[in-house]
């Protein structure tokens, strides 16, 4: 009964797969959303390659399956088992309960078990420097944020890209929209458009996108429209190259690396300073990016860093309230 659960879970490994092996769990949105989660992914296939061993993993299709599959991670000795995305936190704190021997970790969440890492980011410093950089790119002055389901999360993004847009142009115009209020939120690309033309019909000619696959409307609309537009979380820059102006880049994939290699119970908050978020700066974008701009850029990002600039964060400091 056991083996045809599994099976129906897809998780029907190899018999001769050895136990005490990461397990990774993806939250919806799907494993390859060119974002979030792939760069959870693209972290667990680099360590299979330098480890050179196996890993299990699940995408989650709907919310009944996150405790199922946690759960039968865990039977199976998973270790650790790697939970991404907010949303599984709750679960996770029942299952780390349940297996008290065996190590797990989120990301973007914090569960206080002497079994659990919890690792958060600083998105809004990430988010700060991308928002500068859209109001120097702007002409109209007007740039826009969209965001996938509303939750506080993406509001750290947002109210680190509306400070950082005003840090660079007081008189900036930010335009905000979220695409919904349920998980579906992440994987709307056709509403992520729509959301994206009404902005630019405004006046918006910039807009950054923290919303999982539904960005890929986004960048695709600004495409379309001769605009500009920020991607997240994965380096997104060479999906159209010309029209991203940059990425917000938030190592997923390093911190499930790291995890996979070792677990350390507590919580990790990982920031500029530690290389955590950052601004993605390659061929694909260097034509949009002036010597002037990446100077300004560059300077805030040390003053973060050395603390001159403190950039608020929606979760903690009551800072930019919606």
């Amino acid at each position: 009964m056991k083996h045809a659960v599994l099976a129906a879970l897809g998780l029907g490994f190899a018999a001769t797969m050895a136990l005490a092996e990461p397990a990774v769990i993806y939250d919806m949105g799907g494993k390859f959303d060119k974002s979030f989660n792939e760069a959870a992914y693209n972290g667990a296939e680099r360590w299979k390659k330098d480890a050179g061993k196996a890993y299990l993993d699940f995408e989650i299709s709907n919310e009944a399956q996150r405790e199922q599959a946690m759960r039968r991670m865990a039977d199976k000795g998973a270790n650790p088992i790697i939970g991404v995305g907010f949303a599984q936190g709750s679960t996770m704190e029942k299952v780390a309960k349940d297996f008290p021997k065996l190590q797990f970790a989120i990301i973007d969440s914090v569960v206080k078990l002497p079994n659990v890492e919890s690792v958060v980011f600083k998105e809004q410093e990430g988010s700060f420097l991308v928002g500068m950089m859209a109001a120097l790119a702007s002409k109209t002055g007007k740039v826009g944020f969209i965001g996938g389901m509303d939750i506080p999360l993406i509001r750290k993004f947002q109210c680190g890209y509306e400070q950082g847009a005003k840090y660079a142009n007081p008189k900036a115009e930010v335009t905000s929209n979220m695409t919904g209020n349920t998980p579906a939120a992440w994987n709307d690309p056709t509403r992520g458009g729509e959301l994206a033309k009404a902005q630019f019909a405004k006046g918006v000619d910039v807009i950054f996108a923290a919303a999982g696959g539904t960005g890929v409307g986004v960048y695709q609309a600004a495409k379309d429209a001769g605009k500009l537009a920020i991607g997240v979380d994965s380096n997104q820059n060479h999906l159209h190259p010309g029209v991203m102006l940059t990425s917000m880049v938030k190592r997923v994939d390093v911190a499930v690396y790291n995890l996979a290699k070792k677990t350390t119970p507590g919580v990790t908050v990982l920031g500029l300073k530690e290389g955590g978020v950052d601004y993605a700066l390659d061929q694909h974008n260097a034509k949009l990016v002036s010597a002037d701009m990446k100077k300004k850029v560059d300077a805030a990002k040390a003053a973060i860093i050395g603390g001159k600039i403190k950039v608020a964060d929606y979760m903690a400091d009551n800072a930019c309230k919606y």
